[in-house]
């Protein structure tokens, strides 16, 4: 897996970009919220990446914020929505536009995204509503504190790429912690990200 690329620009034509590495000259599809923040030709750049593998080519996409490549991730996990789609959409709307959309049930509003019909934009509302909410608690856990809330945080992440529902993770998370009597920050930074996960993964084995 190719998780990101560091080197010179030498082409951009939205939504495709190119960067040479070391000699090598890495092809990627990108959406225009990263165009908008991508320096001038010949200079340096660093992107994150998402490797999408078919059967008949490995394409490349790239990112400016390690936001816009999360949400295009949790985006290619909602029925009917593959890349070129969600790639529209973060082109379209930013991510704060994007969640009011989902929060309000604005289907109008995203039906104005190029790509996104009516039908598309009712299973977006349905399945990134707890998306959204996750990862805003996500962020929220890793911005508050380094430690133990940096490790619920990347437990948090390492659970739901599991393929563990967001509001089980959640659930388990709080289980875990109460359960080993760490409730203040003190007391979650004794424990590791590794140590979370792997008690969660054991609750839901009791269960």
């Amino acid at each position: 897996m190719i998780g990101s690329l560091a080197g010179v620009l030498t082409g951009k034509s939205p939504p495709h970009l190119l960067i040479e590495v070391g000699g090598v000259g890495y092809e990627l599809e990108a959406p225009m919220s990263t165009f908008y923040e991508l320096p001038a030709l010949g200079e340096r750049v660093r992107l994150l990446t998402h490797l999408l593998v078919r059967e008949d080519a490995q394409i490349l996409y790239g990112f400016a914020t390690g936001a816009e490549r999360t949400l295009f991730r949790h985006l290619l996990k909602v029925a009917g929505v593959g890349p070129r789609t969600a790639l529209a959409i973060l082109s379209g709307v930013t991510g704060a536009a994007f969640a009011q959309a989902i929060q309000q049930q604005d289907t109008a509003a995203l039906t104005r995204i190029p790509g996104v019909g009516r039908k598309t934009a009712e299973r977006l509302i349905v399945e990134m509503r707890d998306r959204l909410c996750a990862l805003d608690d996500a962020a929220g856990a890793a911005a508050s504190a380094a430690g133990g809330q940096g490790a619920e945080a990347e437990a948090y992440s390492a659970l739901v790429a599991l393929g563990y529902r967001p509001q089980e993770v959640t659930r388990l998370l709080k289980g875990v912690i109460a359960a080993a009597g760490v409730a203040t920050a003190v007391g979650v930074a004794a424990l590791t990200t590794e140590d979370l996960i792997r008690r969660a993964l054991q609750s839901t084995v009791r269960e």
